[in-house]
Protein backbone atom coordinates (compact mmCIF):
# COMPACT_ATOMS: atom_id res chain seq x y z
CA UNK A 1 0.00 0.00 0.00
CA UNK A 2 1.55 3.76 -1.44
CA UNK A 3 2.01 5.31 2.33
CA UNK A 4 0.39 9.11 2.13
CA UNK A 5 2.88 12.03 2.10
CA UNK A 6 3.40 14.20 5.23
CA UNK A 7 2.71 17.54 2.88
CA UNK A 8 -0.70 15.92 1.97
CA UNK A 9 -1.50 15.26 5.48
CA UNK A 10 -0.65 18.78 6.49
CA UNK A 11 -3.06 20.05 3.86
CA UNK A 12 -5.90 18.26 4.66
CA UNK A 13 -5.38 19.26 8.24
CA UNK A 14 -5.30 23.06 7.35
CA UNK A 15 -8.57 22.25 4.88
CA UNK A 16 -10.34 20.95 7.85
CA UNK A 17 -9.22 24.08 10.60
CA UNK A 18 -10.13 26.28 7.85
CA UNK A 19 -13.98 25.23 7.18
CA UNK A 20 -15.14 23.94 10.61
CA UNK A 21 -12.16 25.46 13.41
CA UNK A 22 -9.71 22.93 15.14
CA UNK A 23 -12.46 22.34 17.62
CA UNK A 24 -15.04 20.38 15.83
CA UNK A 25 -13.44 18.80 13.34
CA UNK A 26 -12.47 15.36 13.49
CA UNK A 27 -10.43 14.53 10.84
CA UNK A 28 -9.43 11.06 9.33
CA UNK A 29 -7.99 9.88 6.61
CA UNK A 30 -8.94 6.50 5.41
CA UNK A 31 -7.39 4.26 2.18
CA UNK A 32 -10.02 3.52 -0.21
CA UNK A 33 -8.52 -0.23 -0.42
CA UNK A 34 -9.13 -1.22 3.28
CA UNK A 35 -13.19 -0.01 3.06
CA UNK A 36 -13.41 -2.07 0.07
CA UNK A 37 -11.94 -4.66 1.35
CA UNK A 38 -14.23 -7.74 2.82
CA UNK A 39 -13.58 -8.54 6.83
CA UNK A 40 -12.44 -12.29 5.96
CA UNK A 41 -9.72 -10.87 3.68
CA UNK A 42 -7.34 -10.34 7.10
CA UNK A 43 -3.46 -9.95 6.29
CA UNK A 44 -2.11 -13.62 5.94
CA UNK A 45 0.87 -15.03 8.36
CA UNK A 46 4.06 -15.23 6.69
CA UNK A 47 4.50 -17.21 4.11
CA UNK A 48 7.27 -19.11 1.98
CA UNK A 49 7.70 -16.28 -0.23
CA UNK A 50 7.95 -14.05 2.95
CA UNK A 51 10.57 -16.43 5.08
CA UNK A 52 12.35 -17.02 1.75
CA UNK A 53 12.58 -20.77 2.47
CA UNK A 54 10.02 -23.91 2.78
CA UNK A 55 7.29 -24.48 5.52
CA UNK A 56 7.16 -27.57 7.07
CA UNK A 57 3.66 -29.11 7.94
CA UNK A 58 3.26 -27.91 11.48
CA UNK A 59 4.48 -23.94 10.06
CA UNK A 60 1.95 -23.60 7.38
CA UNK A 61 -0.26 -20.54 8.15
CA UNK A 62 -4.03 -21.51 8.44
CA UNK A 63 -6.06 -20.91 5.65
CA UNK A 64 -9.15 -18.86 6.34
CA UNK A 65 -12.59 -20.81 5.01
CA UNK A 66 -15.13 -18.62 4.82
CA UNK A 67 -18.61 -19.38 5.95
CA UNK A 68 -16.77 -22.39 8.38
CA UNK A 69 -16.27 -21.62 12.18
CA UNK A 70 -12.92 -22.11 13.42
CA UNK A 71 -11.16 -24.93 14.43
CA UNK A 72 -10.90 -26.45 17.53
CA UNK A 73 -7.58 -27.52 17.38
CA UNK A 74 -4.44 -26.85 15.75
CA UNK A 75 -4.32 -30.17 14.03
CA UNK A 76 -7.81 -29.58 12.10
CA UNK A 77 -6.97 -25.74 11.25
CA UNK A 78 -7.13 -25.72 7.44
CA UNK A 79 -3.42 -25.54 5.38
CA UNK A 80 -1.72 -25.45 2.29
CA UNK A 81 -3.02 -24.37 -0.95
CA UNK A 82 -5.05 -27.47 -0.85
CA UNK A 83 -7.07 -26.45 2.65
CA UNK A 84 -6.73 -29.62 3.76
CA UNK A 85 -6.80 -30.27 7.84
CA UNK A 86 -3.15 -30.45 9.17
CA UNK A 87 -3.58 -33.61 10.76
CA UNK A 88 -3.50 -35.18 6.84
CA UNK A 89 -0.20 -33.68 6.54
CA UNK A 90 1.10 -36.72 8.76
CA UNK A 91 0.43 -40.27 8.40
CA UNK A 92 -2.66 -41.33 11.27
CA UNK A 93 -2.87 -45.35 10.27
CA UNK A 94 -0.33 -47.63 8.90
CA UNK A 95 -2.34 -49.63 6.73
CA UNK A 96 -4.77 -47.00 5.67
CA UNK A 97 -3.64 -44.00 3.53
CA UNK A 98 -5.90 -40.47 3.24
CA UNK A 99 -5.73 -37.83 0.86
CA UNK A 100 -2.21 -36.41 -0.48
CA UNK A 101 0.57 -34.73 1.32
CA UNK A 102 0.53 -30.28 1.04
CA UNK A 103 2.55 -29.14 -1.95
CA UNK A 104 6.44 -29.83 -1.30
CA UNK A 105 6.42 -31.45 1.87
CA UNK A 106 9.13 -34.12 2.07
CA UNK A 107 9.06 -36.53 4.23
CA UNK A 108 11.17 -40.16 5.40
CA UNK A 109 9.98 -43.03 6.71
CA UNK A 110 11.53 -46.10 8.08
CA UNK A 111 8.84 -48.94 8.83
CA UNK A 112 8.91 -52.50 10.76
CA UNK A 113 6.09 -55.05 10.01
CA UNK A 114 6.28 -58.45 12.06
CA UNK A 115 4.21 -60.98 10.34
CA UNK A 116 3.30 -64.38 12.46
CA UNK A 117 1.07 -66.72 10.28
CA UNK A 118 -0.86 -69.33 12.17
CA UNK A 119 1.64 -71.86 10.67
CA UNK A 120 5.14 -71.35 10.08
CA UNK A 121 7.81 -69.10 10.54
CA UNK A 122 7.74 -64.94 11.10
CA UNK A 123 8.05 -62.66 8.97
CA UNK A 124 10.42 -59.21 8.85
CA UNK A 125 9.97 -56.49 6.47
CA UNK A 126 12.03 -53.56 6.92
CA UNK A 127 11.25 -50.54 4.39
CA UNK A 128 11.96 -47.05 3.59
CA UNK A 129 10.16 -44.49 2.01
CA UNK A 130 10.66 -41.06 0.63
CA UNK A 131 7.39 -39.37 -0.16
CA UNK A 132 7.05 -35.88 -2.16
CA UNK A 133 4.33 -33.60 -2.13
CA UNK A 134 3.77 -31.92 -5.83
CA UNK A 135 2.03 -29.28 -7.25
CA UNK A 136 -1.96 -29.81 -8.50
CA UNK A 137 -2.74 -32.44 -5.82
CA UNK A 138 -0.31 -34.94 -6.71
CA UNK A 139 2.23 -37.17 -4.44
CA UNK A 140 4.70 -39.10 -5.72
CA UNK A 141 6.57 -41.86 -3.06
CA UNK A 142 9.16 -44.18 -3.53
CA UNK A 143 10.15 -47.02 -1.28
CA UNK A 144 12.48 -49.38 -0.48
CA UNK A 145 12.07 -52.92 0.95
CA UNK A 146 13.31 -56.15 2.76
CA UNK A 147 11.91 -59.13 3.49
CA UNK A 148 12.97 -62.14 5.68
CA UNK A 149 11.20 -65.11 6.91
CA UNK A 150 12.92 -66.67 9.89
CA UNK A 151 16.07 -66.38 11.50
CA UNK A 152 17.68 -68.00 8.86
CA UNK A 153 15.79 -67.42 5.41
CA UNK A 154 17.35 -65.17 2.77
CA UNK A 155 16.20 -61.79 2.46
CA UNK A 156 14.09 -60.73 -0.40
CA UNK A 157 14.35 -56.87 -1.91
CA UNK A 158 11.35 -55.33 -3.84
CA UNK A 159 11.35 -51.47 -5.27
CA UNK A 160 8.46 -49.70 -5.83
CA UNK A 161 6.85 -46.53 -6.55
CA UNK A 162 3.82 -44.65 -5.71
CA UNK A 163 1.78 -41.78 -7.51
CA UNK A 164 -1.82 -39.96 -5.99
CA UNK A 165 -3.94 -37.49 -7.33
CA UNK A 166 -6.30 -35.92 -5.37
CA UNK A 167 -9.61 -34.83 -7.42
CA UNK A 168 -10.06 -32.07 -5.83
CA UNK A 169 -9.49 -29.68 -2.93
CA UNK A 170 -10.17 -30.70 0.58
CA UNK A 171 -14.22 -30.34 1.09
CA UNK A 172 -15.10 -29.79 -2.40
CA UNK A 173 -15.77 -33.50 -2.50
CA UNK A 174 -17.88 -35.80 -0.08
CA UNK A 175 -14.84 -37.98 1.65
CA UNK A 176 -12.14 -36.61 0.12
CA UNK A 177 -11.43 -39.16 -2.31
CA UNK A 178 -8.03 -39.76 -3.78
CA UNK A 179 -6.53 -42.08 -6.60
CA UNK A 180 -3.64 -44.34 -5.90
CA UNK A 181 -1.52 -46.67 -8.25
CA UNK A 182 1.65 -48.72 -6.95
CA UNK A 183 4.03 -50.39 -8.96
CA UNK A 184 6.32 -53.18 -7.28
CA UNK A 185 9.19 -54.70 -8.66
CA UNK A 186 10.22 -58.06 -6.77
CA UNK A 187 13.39 -59.61 -7.21
CA UNK A 188 12.28 -63.22 -5.69
CA UNK A 189 8.80 -63.31 -6.57
CA UNK A 190 6.30 -61.63 -9.26
CA UNK A 191 6.33 -58.26 -9.87
CA UNK A 192 2.68 -56.39 -9.19
CA UNK A 193 0.22 -53.37 -9.23
CA UNK A 194 -1.60 -52.19 -6.18
CA UNK A 195 -4.71 -49.67 -6.69
CA UNK A 196 -6.99 -48.29 -4.45
CA UNK A 197 -9.13 -45.85 -3.63
CA UNK A 198 -8.82 -43.62 -0.55
CA UNK A 199 -11.24 -41.56 1.92
CA UNK A 200 -11.10 -40.01 5.11
CA UNK A 201 -12.73 -36.86 6.64
CA UNK A 202 -13.87 -35.84 10.56
CA UNK A 203 -17.24 -37.28 11.86
CA UNK A 204 -16.68 -34.49 14.65
CA UNK A 205 -13.79 -32.43 16.41
CA UNK A 206 -11.00 -34.29 17.37
CA UNK A 207 -12.24 -37.69 15.54
CA UNK A 208 -10.79 -38.54 12.43
CA UNK A 209 -11.35 -41.59 10.07
CA UNK A 210 -9.90 -42.73 6.72
CA UNK A 211 -11.10 -45.58 4.27
CA UNK A 212 -9.48 -47.69 1.59
CA UNK A 213 -10.89 -49.98 -1.06
CA UNK A 214 -7.73 -51.54 -2.37
CA UNK A 215 -7.10 -53.98 -5.44
CA UNK A 216 -3.80 -55.83 -6.17
CA UNK A 217 -3.02 -57.92 -9.03
CA UNK A 218 0.40 -60.01 -9.51
CA UNK A 219 1.80 -59.59 -13.53
CA UNK A 220 3.07 -63.41 -13.71
CA UNK A 221 3.72 -66.53 -11.61
CA UNK A 222 0.27 -67.71 -9.86
CA UNK A 223 -1.52 -64.07 -11.20
CA UNK A 224 -2.39 -63.62 -7.32
CA UNK A 225 -5.73 -61.20 -6.87
CA UNK A 226 -6.34 -59.49 -3.91
CA UNK A 227 -9.51 -57.24 -3.14
CA UNK A 228 -9.18 -55.65 0.36
CA UNK A 229 -10.44 -52.80 2.10
CA UNK A 230 -9.36 -51.38 5.38
CA UNK A 231 -10.59 -48.94 7.63
CA UNK A 232 -9.01 -46.44 10.53
CA UNK A 233 -10.75 -44.36 13.08
CA UNK A 234 -8.62 -42.17 15.32
CA UNK A 235 -9.50 -39.62 18.32
CA UNK A 236 -6.84 -36.93 19.60
CA UNK A 237 -5.70 -36.98 23.10
CA UNK A 238 -3.66 -34.14 23.40
CA UNK A 239 -3.76 -31.87 20.57
CA UNK A 240 -0.81 -32.08 18.00
CA UNK A 241 1.10 -34.72 20.27
CA UNK A 242 -1.10 -37.25 20.54
CA UNK A 243 -3.93 -39.75 18.99
CA UNK A 244 -5.63 -43.27 19.82
CA UNK A 245 -7.93 -45.09 17.71
CA UNK A 246 -8.21 -48.79 15.69
CA UNK A 247 -7.83 -49.88 12.68
CA UNK A 248 -8.76 -53.06 10.87
CA UNK A 249 -7.81 -54.84 7.70
CA UNK A 250 -9.78 -57.41 5.28
CA UNK A 251 -8.99 -58.72 2.28
CA UNK A 252 -10.27 -61.67 -0.28
CA UNK A 253 -7.29 -63.45 -2.02
CA UNK A 254 -7.43 -66.08 -5.18
CA UNK A 255 -5.15 -67.45 -7.54
CA UNK A 256 -5.48 -67.51 -11.56
CA UNK A 257 -5.66 -71.35 -11.41
CA UNK A 258 -8.23 -71.20 -8.25
CA UNK A 259 -10.49 -68.10 -8.99
CA UNK A 260 -13.50 -67.68 -6.76
CA UNK A 261 -11.71 -69.85 -4.57
CA UNK A 262 -10.62 -66.96 -1.68
CA UNK A 263 -9.03 -67.17 1.14
CA UNK A 264 -10.22 -64.91 3.62
CA UNK A 265 -7.86 -62.28 5.86
CA UNK A 266 -9.22 -60.00 8.80
CA UNK A 267 -6.92 -58.20 10.70
CA UNK A 268 -7.58 -55.29 13.97
CA UNK A 269 -6.38 -53.93 16.64
CA UNK A 270 -5.35 -50.90 17.76
CA UNK A 271 -3.57 -47.68 16.90
CA UNK A 272 -1.32 -44.77 18.40
CA UNK A 273 0.41 -42.41 16.68
CA UNK A 274 2.66 -39.88 18.76
CA UNK A 275 4.46 -36.73 17.77
CA UNK A 276 6.59 -36.20 20.30
CA UNK A 277 8.43 -32.98 18.50
CA UNK A 278 6.95 -31.47 15.28
CA UNK A 279 9.27 -33.39 12.88
CA UNK A 280 8.68 -36.72 14.02
CA UNK A 281 5.77 -38.86 14.11
CA UNK A 282 5.57 -42.44 15.32
CA UNK A 283 2.61 -44.61 14.84
CA UNK A 284 2.22 -48.47 15.89
CA UNK A 285 -0.79 -50.71 14.75
CA UNK A 286 -0.83 -54.36 16.57
CA UNK A 287 -3.06 -56.22 14.73
CA UNK A 288 -4.79 -59.00 15.46
CA UNK A 289 -6.16 -62.37 12.72
CA UNK A 290 -9.45 -63.52 13.27
CA UNK A 291 -9.75 -66.81 11.21
CA UNK A 292 -7.70 -69.72 9.63
CA UNK A 293 -6.33 -67.76 7.03
CA UNK A 294 -5.59 -64.73 8.87
CA UNK A 295 -2.44 -64.11 10.23
CA UNK A 296 -2.00 -64.67 14.37
CA UNK A 297 -0.52 -61.07 14.11
CA UNK A 298 0.58 -58.25 12.38
CA UNK A 299 2.46 -55.50 13.99
CA UNK A 300 3.49 -52.10 12.35
CA UNK A 301 5.96 -49.30 13.42
CA UNK A 302 6.44 -46.83 11.47
CA UNK A 303 9.24 -44.04 12.42
CA UNK A 304 8.96 -40.72 9.49
CA UNK A 305 10.85 -37.36 9.81
CA UNK A 306 9.89 -34.31 7.68
CA UNK A 307 12.46 -32.40 6.21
Amino acid sequence: MRKISPAFLGAARSFALFVGGAGSVAAQVVNPADVQKPPEEAAPAPDQEETGRRLRSWELPETVIVGEPAADYFEEQRVGSYGQPRWTTKRLFPTTRIYVVPEGKVEAEYWTRVKTPREGKTSVEHQYELEIGLPNRFQLDFYYTTEKTGSEGDVHPSQSVELRYALADWGVIPLNPTLYFEWVERDEEPNKYEAKLLLGDEWSPGWHWGSNLVFEHEVSGALENEYGITLGVSHTLIDGKLALGAEIKGALVDEHSDRGGFAEELELGPSLRWQPVPAMHLDFAPLFGIGSDSARSDVFFVLGWEF
